[in-house]
């Protein structure tokens, strides 16, 4: 008989954790043999202090950066045209991304384009299609999260919006992933509690999601499974305190173990998120949040096997699927999540596109339960009214 416990594992980058440990970048960047970094942003955090206090950093060990910081909220292709430019400019040899994960998306894209000449779109994830890269052309990143979500930081792949067909396009080649992560904690502190809460339900449906796609991967359910634990504590408490440094360490880690354990895959969250997102606008972490319970729902049969071990991890008085949902929709009301995406300005005017497009998404492979553009219209219709 032939098991059918199969797969490919792969596991990512050297991490520097902890507070103050974005002192280490000068060295760091030394040791990938880059001299001249993009450093690579957005507006919103631009003018704060920690740039500039990097900015001086870089200057005292000699290193000449070039600041980019003309990046999206959802990033577009615009954006890494753009900083191709900006590092080709500025004669750079490697790049920083530093802040949440559109930031760091661009950065790796742009690392990714520095020596490419083939548009960014013919590196979509699709099977071979980053074979046609030209590897002496990327350049390497170190990647310097300041949001506890996206993961972005140990991940080989970036999403960047494509402007004219409106969808959001995951980018990947092996060697986008950051040759070193800084993980310091105080760059987290001064993000107001709003987006402490998206960014961080965003790493708990990673693990959500990531837990419950079908395919053995026992080492990322585990990964899955932690991340949920220190989620739980974490997240409250950094919402309620900001400057929480514990706190704001285990969601530094577990928004970093959300990526790892979407290697085994993600589900309807995403693959609805994804394309409401690129029509709307609207915050990842904030839409994933949204959308969550009403892709549990759908998913409830399927996943019944998977309930009782995650109920027992987050200590639940029950390990039943209603005892974990209501907690899932307890803990997002009380960090301030609105229950429908119409309180995040999304409208039934494109729920048509919303529909195709998320059924083509990739994460889409990964849902427990067999969805297409009819099943997938019907979730994102529940969640806009609830």
């Amino acid at each position: 008989m032939t098991s059918e416990l199969r797969g490919n594992w792969t596991f990512p980058t050297k991490v520097i954790f902890g507070a103050g440990r974005v002192r280490d970048l000068p060295k760091t960047l030394g040791g990938a043999g880059v001299s001249r970094p993009l450093v690579v942003t957005d507006a919103g955090i631009r003018g704060l202090p920690m740039i500039a206090a990097l900015e001086e950093m870089l200057g005292e060990a000699d290193l000449a950066a070039t600041l980019f910081s003309d990046v999206k909220g959802n990033p577009i292709g615009a954006n890494v045209t753009d900083g191709v430019a900006a590092f080709r400019a500025g004669g750079c040899d490697g790049a920083v991304a530093i802040g949440g994960g559109s930031a760091l998306d661009a950065g790796k894209a742009i690392a990714l384009m520095a020596g490419q000449d083939r548009p960014l779109w013919d590196f979509e994830e699709k099977p071979g299609n980053w074979r046609r890269a030209n590897p002496d052309g990327i350049v390497p990143v170190v990647a310097i999260p300041t949001t506890a979500g996206t993961g972005s930081e140990v991940g080989r792949s970036s999403v960047i919006v494509n402007e004219e067909s409106e969808s959001k396009v995951i980018i990947f080649h092996p060697r986008m992933l950051p040759v070193t992560v800084i993980s310091d904690p105080e760059l987290t502190v001064g993000l107001p509690p709003h987006i402490t809460a998206a960014t961080g339900m965003d790493a708990l449906v990673h693990c959500f999601e990531a837990y419950c796609a079908p395919g053995f991967h026992p080492m990322a359910e585990g990964i899955a499974l932690n991340g949920m634990a220190l989620i739980k504590d974490a997240l409250p408490a950094a919402y309620r305190i900001g400057g929480d440094i514990d706190a704001r360490s285990k969601l530094l880690a577990a928004a970093s173990m959300g990526a790892v354990a979407f290697q085994k895959g993600l589900g309807g969250v995403h693959a609805i998120a994804h394309p409401v997102g690129a029509l709307y606008d609207t915050h990842h972490g904030l839409t994933n949040a949204v959308i969550l319970p009403y892709v549990m729902r759908h998913n409830a049969d399927a996943i019944a096997d998977k309930v009782p071990l995650l109920c027992r991890v987050l200590d639940l008085p029950g390990a039943g699927f209603q005892d974990l949902l209501d907690w899932v929709e307890t803990f997002r009301a009380d960090l301030g999540i609105p229950e429908t995406l119409r309180q995040i300005g999304v409208d039934d005017e494109r729920a048509e596109e919303v529909s195709v497009m998320a059924a083509a998404d990739n994460c889409a492979l990964g849902n427990p339960v067999p969805v297409d553009a009819a099943a997938l219209k019907k979730i994102f219709l529940q969640a806009l009214d609830g």
